[in-house]
Order: C-alpha cells, then structure tokens, then sequence
C-alpha cells in the first residue's frame, strides 16, 4: 500500500510544551483557586500572601510584579487584604508616598492553611511522577522561567525549603 492510501488513522501530534504548560497554568490557577477559596480568599490574595511571607515590605507596584497583575489590581488585592486583617502597611520612613506592606499573624496563619491544601493538591498532581523525577521537573521549569526573564533565582532544593 503507499502511504496516501494507508488505511492507518494520521498519528495525532504531540502538544508543545508551551501548550501544556499553559494548560498547566490554567487546570493550577483554577485547582488552586477553589482550594483557598474555603479560606475566604482569591487566587490573587493567596499569590500575595506568598509573595510577601518570602520578601516582606515591598511596595506595591513590586508586589504586582511579583504576583503577576497589574499595579492597579494588586491595590485591590491589598486593600481587600489588609481589611481582613491579614497584612499591615506602613509608610516607607524615607519616602512619605510609599507603603510598605507584611503579612500579619493572622495573614501567617490564614498561609499555613492554605499551604498545606496546595501542597496536597501539588502531591495529585505529581501522582504519575516518579519522586526522583520531582526535582528534575522543578529545576526545568525554574530554568525555563529564569530564561524568560520571569525571575525565581531558586534551585529545587531551595523552593522545597520555602515550601515546607
């Protein structure tokens, strides 16, 4: 038989990477999203939270960028955050315009909590992995970021430590 008449079915194509881990992005936002929604907050608010309990008192065009929003949004995010009571802003002794912001005690326990429901939801969703493959991914995926210019100067040892 020649190849135009083959009665196999076309192989399917493989996704790109750039598919698959924008898929990733959005099954994790949306997985995430709805596990510290049980915690009275957004996907935004949590980001936040983890961003600030790694590098307390930044301002907020630096936390925006960090958390991935714009300026503008983020001033929403932290208004909503400090009216919780789960962070604290105050003026940069320096520099009378800028807020510096931290998370309180209660914003410390409010991430514990969270944490430990995205912990669970990261250990269903590396089931299929084999544990010495972990590392391996999560070195990838750091390099990729740091190629792309999206910051996160930490080796997979350094990330387990933050994260436990």
């Amino acid at each position: 038989m020649s190849p135009r008449t083959s009665s196999r079915p076309p192989a399917k194509p493989v996704p790109s990477l750039s598919y698959v881990v924008g898929r990733l992005d959005k099954a994790l936002a949306s997985a995430m999203g709805e596990r510290v929604a049980k915690y009275g907050v957004t996907l935004p608010q949590y980001t936040a939270l983890s961003v600030l309990e790694i590098q307390s008192g930044l301002s907020n065009a630096q936390l925006a960028r960090r958390a991935f929003v714009r300026p503008q949004s983020m001033m929403q995010v932290v208004s909503e955050l400090e009216r919780k009571g789960l962070i604290e802003r105050t003026l940069e002794p320096d520099n009378g315009r800028i807020l510096r912001t931290k998370v309180t005690k209660a914003g410390h326990r409010l991430l514990e909590e969270c944490n430990r429901d995205v912990a669970e939801l990261e250990k269903e969703m590396l089931t299929d992995v084999a544990p010495a493959d972990r590392d391996i991914v999560l070195e990838a995926l750091i390099s990729c970021v740091r190629r792309l210019g999206g910051g996160l100067a930490l080796t997979a040892s350094q990330a387990e430590e933050v994260s436990a």
